[in-house]
């Protein structure tokens, strides 16, 4: 009882984080005008999920150490060790993608060395941002606060579930700023959280599923490496972006199955790829050390 009750405190926060922002959205919005209530609310959730580290680590009587991370040299060295292991594992992936003529060069595109340096930069600005965010929350602080309660295996399913479930805890709807009350957002919420039971999004959710769980093994292997988590994490999305802007995606190509609408990359071919380096990796673990992870 006492392990459901862990595995469903992340929840309970989520909600909490949700709920205040909504609210906070509604006031946002009223008082800055033309605004979207909807992107408002995804956007503060995200801030209060953020702000959140905070009062856990003094919950849990952690440091920046417990948390993941090294000390500042060390932690330079893991993104960069981090972001080769990101090529390492997901440049095959596109390789793939172009062999099989899923994803096709953008012919639209200026084609200039200012231009793809241009793009690059911003790109790998952004993915750093996003996995400067995320991996605090998800390798940092939940799986640290779930592998105090649970096995390690189940810290890690666990607190993979929520890193993809959170990434379709979304909607579309928008409300005209004249409809606009106290209740909308809650609306908009529950119309977000109604999104998981969504059948189109299983491939790209498992896809997901088997990156929580990549780079919760990662963060478990080296007590401060939540660098190498990190950077690994920016390659990924660093990738992504770029595929995104020098590729398209053929959804009409013979093998397009092995994608997902989710951004043409993730899919059941990352689901395969990152589950066969994980089960690799626990083999060769077991082999040469003959202990479980």
């Amino acid at each position: 009882m006492r392990s459901v009750a862990t595995a469903l405190m992340p929840l309970v926060l989520l909600l909490l984080a949700a709920t205040l922002a909504c609210i906070a959205g509604y006031f946002i919005v009223q008082v800055l005008g033309d605004l979207s209530l909807q992107k408002v609310i995804n956007k503060t959730t995200q801030a209060f999920l953020v702000l959140s580290i905070f009062p856990a680590m003094a919950y849990f009587n952690v440091n920046k150490y417990d948390l993941g991370f090294a000390a500042r040299p060390l932690f330079l060295k893991q993104l960069l060790q981090g972001f080769g292991l990101g090529l390492l594992t997901l440049l095959p992936v596109f390789i793939v993608l172009y062999g099989l003529n899923i994803s096709v060069i953008d012919q639209s595109q200026p084609w200039t060395i200012a231009w793809l340096a241009e793009k690059s930069a911003v790109s790998l600005l952004l993915a750093l941002l996003v996995s400067l965010i995320e991996e605090p929350l998800f390798r940092g602080i939940l799986l640290l606060g779930l592998s105090r309660k649970l096995p390690a295996v189940a810290a890690i399913v666990i607190s993979a579930i929520y890193y993809a479930a959170l990434h379709f805890i979304k909607t579309k709807t928008e409300i005209p700023a004249q409809d606009i009350d106290l209740f909308s957002g809650f609306r908009l919420m529950a119309d977000a959280f109604a999104n998981l039971l969504n059948p189109d999004i299983l491939s790209a959710f498992f896809a997901l599923l088997m990156v929580g769980v990549f780079l919760g093994l990662v963060r478990t292997q080296v007590k401060t490496g939540l660098g190498l988590c990190i950077g690994c994490h920016a390659c990924w999305v660093w990738q992504i972006k770029m595929s995104k802007t020098v590729f398209n995606t053929d959804y009409s190509a013979d093998y397009a199955c092995l994608v997902s609408a989710y951004d043409g990359v993730i899919g059941p071919l990352v689901t395969g790829w990152l589950m066969l380096a994980i089960l690799g990796y626990v083999a060769y673990r077991r082999i040469n050390q003959s202990t479980p992870i």
